[in-house]
Order: structure tokens, then sequence, then C-alpha cells
């Protein structure tokens, strides 16, 4: 598969040397950008470089009341007109739930032009019958819904019967896709030890008892957990929490363009006439 929106001036080869990469709107190898701030100009910046390279934006946290309305307006229409999805973070709506105003949660999203939202639990306990209303009303309101798995305490684990269990009931509910929490740190969380590097036992679990990633999303801030999960499950893994600054730089090992990841590229194949 080619990108066809990438408009270059590169050898095909050069541009795509793993031959894999897709033009949006992707199925799978989606990188989802975790915005803790960017002002318009910045934003609109990011995407004139990187805005093929991206497909979800999370607007971090609890930071989109922060902004001034107009400009959180127009950063997400700015992304919709690139076919990114724009999401708040699922901070927000737990911060809803706790304090019972998720009727005003939803109406704001739709005032502010969101196109989906994030449904998590990583800081209060919600009960599964609340998720799952949760869900299904963002549907209802033609949002997508990317929920996620685990909490942000340090030292929280994958407890993987627990996580199939949760990604297909969301999904039966009506997920788009499940993310798999690892804070904007990357340390201590989810799949990732205290030095922020993948947990072995658990990256050997994933690659046989859960083949079908395309509808799971991995948090993973760093370069080295990039590089892991891009060798243990290719090019088409999902990642999340990717800083602005760094889209370029993993795309570029998603297509076998850098070091790390040079492996990725496919074997040419010369057809000599003798």
């Amino acid at each position: 598969m080619r990108n066809t929106t990438l408009q270059s001036e590169w050898p095909d080869m050069l541009t795509d040397p793993s031959g894999r990469r897709a033009s949006k709107p992707r199925l799978t190898g989606r990188t989802m950008v975790l915005d803790k701030g960017l002002g318009q100009s910045a934003f609109e910046d990011l995407l004139s470089l990187s805005g093929d390279y991206i497909d979800i934006v999370k607007i971090g946290f609890g930071t989109s009341p922060l902004y001034p309305p107009s400009i959180l307006r127009k950063k997400v229409d700015l992304a919709s007109e690139r076919g990114i999805a724009v999401i708040p973070g699922g901070t927000l709506l737990e911060a809803a739930v706790k304090l019972d105003v998720v009727p005003g949660f939803f109406r704001q999203v739709l005032a502010m032009r969101f196109t989906g939202i994030e449904v998590s639990d990583g800081t209060i306990h919600l009960d599964r019958g609340l998720r799952d209303e949760l869900i299904k009303e963002a549907k209802s309101l033609g949002l997508q819904v990317f929920t996620e798995y685990g909490k942000k305490r340090p030292g929280s684990r994958i407890d993987f019967a627990d996580f199939a269990a949760t990604a297909e009931r969301d999904l039966a509910c009506g997920a788009d896709m499940v993310t798999v929490e690892a804070r904007e740190s990357g340390i201590d969380v989810g799949l990732f030890d205290e030095k922020g590097a993948c947990r072995e036992e658990d990256l050997s679990y994933i690659r046989s008892a859960l083949p079908n990633q395309d509808r799971i999303l991995w948090e993973a801030p760093l370069k080295e957990q990039q590089v892991a999960l891009l060798k243990a499950i290719g090019a088409r893994v999902n990642l999340g929490n990717i800083p602005f600054q760094d889209v370029l730089a993993l795309e570029a090992m998603r297509r076998g363009l850098r070091s790390d990841t040079f492996e990725l590229q496919r074997t040419p194949y010369f057809d000599y006439m003798i």
C-alpha cells in the first residue's frame, strides 16, 4: 500500500521502504498525538508539516475548559479538515462523572465541534454499567469513542484477562478503539516498567494471545517503547501519547527510515535479464 496523500518528489521506495503505509483514513498504523497546550500558530505548523501522519489528536487531560473557546474551536476545525479525529482527554469526562455534570460535558463537546471522546477510569472508579452508557450516549450523538484501559497510579500492571474482557465489551457497545494506559511519561505503568522499558513477559504474551491489534492503541510516549512495539507487532501497530515533536520521527520508524527499524524495509525484488 502506498501513501497517496503525501506528494513526495523522492523515489517511492525511499518515501516508504516498508511498502505498507496506507493513506488516510487508515484502519491500522494510527498515530495519536497528545496536545498539552499548543497555541494556534504552533498547531497550524504541526499540521502543515506532519498532518498526513497524524490520525488522532487528544487535547490533554482536562485542559479543554481552559482554552479561549475560539482558539479551541479553531484547532478542532483545522485538524478535522485534515481528516484527524480530535478528542478531549479522558480525565475531563472522569471529572464530569465525579461532579455529576455529564450532560453539560456532552453539550460542550458538541459545541466545540470535537469529533470524539475518550472514556476512561484511570483516576476514578467507573462501574461497568455507566461505562456502557457513556459509550452508547457518545455514539448516539455521532461521536467516535476511544475507551481506555488501565489505572494511572505508579506500578499498575495489565491484567490481560480483564483487559481482553473490557475491550470486548467496549467494542460491543460501539467503541471505535481501546487504548492501553501509559500516561504521558510511559514510566512504571501498564506495559512499561519503572525505567520505561517494555516488560518482556507482557510483550511476549501480546504477540501470542492478542494477534488482532487493529483496534487496540498502545500509549507509548518514549522512542524505545515505540521501537519495541513496532518490532513486536509491526508498522500496523496503533500508537498514542506521541509528543508533537516526535511525529515525523515515529513515521520514519514505521517506514523503516530510521536505523532502529531498518528491518521493516521490504527486500527489493531484482529481475535480472541474462
